[in-house]
């Protein structure tokens, strides 16, 4: 019986006491019983937890009750046991490390796409101008060999903060069509989006919620494998079940 929940989520919003705000959460999720990382800096908060239900809910409705995330909906699957060994709660530099402090993306998102309209522009081969669309990975190579959209660029990259010089390599590329950037859970992607716009590329979106959401909300067509997530699942299906790796 799949009785674990499993949350992630994440805001860019600007923080100014990210390390009173790690006392708080730590000692929430602590007296909850919850495990797993919550990442926490001066442009926003990342979180990877479960427990049991209740008490993860409980956490959720603690955290939306701060006016700063009350718009945070966690995406959500379940599994037989504990995926984290132990609880962590962190103030970071970045709560995803780019090494770009330019990009501020609590400044303005790039503009997001749904996973049902990523979906129905695969189905169709192109957006709804007519435009080509292409898909782009923006995880690690590891992340991207158990799985990753039919036909999907992927250039290898080896940590994310590679993206910045990978994306300037292969920018006339992409100028000519419609880019829907992704990853695990949107983080990564938006801020790629971001950049990618901010250097001139036009037709560019992120894939709102990433692959997670594109699982929970669509038959996962168009994706092939099935995809890496940073705790003891090692990697999820379209059903968001565990799935065994490649």
């Amino acid at each position: 019986m799949n009785a674990v929940l499993n949350i992630s989520a994440y805001k860019f919003i600007n923080l100014e006491d990210p390390t009173a705000l790690r006392e708080t959460l730590h000692h929430r999720a602590s007296a909850l019983s919850l495990k797993g990382t919550v990442l926490l800096a001066e442009e926003g908060i990342n979180l990877f937890l479960a427990g049991e239900a209740d008490a993860v809910r409980q956490f959720v409705a603690q955290l939306q009750a701060d006016i700063r995330f009350t718009d945070v909906t966690p995406k959500e699957s379940w599994s037989a046991t504990q995926p984290f060994q132990k609880l962590l709660v962190k103030v970071k530099r970045e709560i995803i490390r780019m090494n770009h402090p330019a990009i501020q993306p609590a400044q303005g998102r790039a503009p997001a796409v749904s996973a049902a309209t990523v979906r129905r522009w695969l189905e169709a081969g192109h957006d709804d101008a007519g435009r080509p669309v292409v898909t782009l990975d923006t995880r690690n190579a590891f992340e991207v060999d158990e799985g990753t959209f039919a036909g999907a660029i992927d250039w290898r990259i080896g940590k994310f903060s590679d993206f910045p010089e990978a994306f300037r390599a292969h920018k006339t590329a992409l100028q000519d069509k419609t880019v829907v950037s992704f990853c695990t859970g949107g983080i990564r992607c938006e801020k790629a989006a971001i950049l990618m716009r901010e250097e001139g590329l036009e037709h560019v979106y992120q894939l709102d919620g990433g692959i997670l959401k594109y699982f929970e909300e669509t038959d996962g067509k168009h994706y092939e494998g099935s995809c890496f997530v940073f705790d003891e699942r090692r990697a999820v299906g379209p059903d968001l079940a565990v799935a065994p790796l490649r």
